[in-house]
C-alpha cells in the first residue's frame, strides 16, 4: 500500500487517483514495462545537488538529465546528483529509489520537466518497488506547485 503520508495527503485535498500493483521492478523503465504504461506518462524522481541542496528533479521514465542545461535553467554554479546515502534518510516513509514526486511533502523543492506537462495523466511510484499512484497531471502541479523547465533529453 502506498506511504500514509503520500495518501492522506491526496486524499485530503480530496484529489481522484488509481493505484497499480505490479511485480517487484526497480527501474523506471523496468515499471513502465511491466505496468504497460508509456515511458513518457511514467514520472521518475531523482534528487540532484544544486549549488549543495537537495532538490528533486521529476521527469518521463524515457528521458535524461541534461546536467548542463539544468544548471543553465536553474542558474546554479554546481548541479550533481545526489548519491542514494546523501538521500535515504530524507524519505523515511519510502523504499530506496521509489521516492513519490512529492518533495513537498519532504520539505525539498520541486523541478518538473516540461515535457511531462503535455501529460493528461501521470504515474508514479507509491513508495515502494511494487505500487504506482496514477492521477491527474493538473492536479499533481496544484498540489506541488513545481518549478517547470526543461532539462532533459530523450536518448
Amino acid at each position: 500500500m502506498a506511504a500514509t503520508r503520500l495518501q492522506e495527503f491526496l486524499d485530503s485535498h480530496q484529489v481522484k487517483y488509481s493505484t497499480i500493483k505490479h511485480s517487484p521492478a526497480y527501474t523506471a523503465q523496468e515499471i513502465a514495462a511491466v505496468t504497460h504504461i508509456p515511458g513518457e506518462e511514467l514520472a521518475k524522481s531523482i534528487i540532484v545537488k544544486l549549488d549543495g541542496k537537495m532538490v528533486m528533479a521529476v521527469l518521463p521514465a524515457s528521458h535524461r538529465i541534461n546536467f548542463n542545461r539544468l544548471k543553465q535553467v536553474t542558474r546554479a554554479k554546481t548541479v550533481e546528483l545526489a548519491s542514494e546515502r546523501e538521500f535515504e534518510d530524507l524519505f523515511p516513509d519510502c523504499q530506496l529509489g521509489a521516492m513519490p514526486p512529492f518533495g513537498n511533502l519532504y520539505d525539498m523543492d520541486v523541478l518538473v520537466d516540461k515535457s511531462l506537462v503535455d501529460d493528461e495523466e501521470i504515474a508514479f511510484n507509491a513508495c515502494n518497488h511494487h505500487e504506482l499512484i496514477r492521477m491527474a497531471f493538473k492536479d499533481f502541479q496544484k498540489l506541488v506547485e513545481p518549478q517547470i523547465l526543461k532539462f532533459t533529453y530523450q536518448p
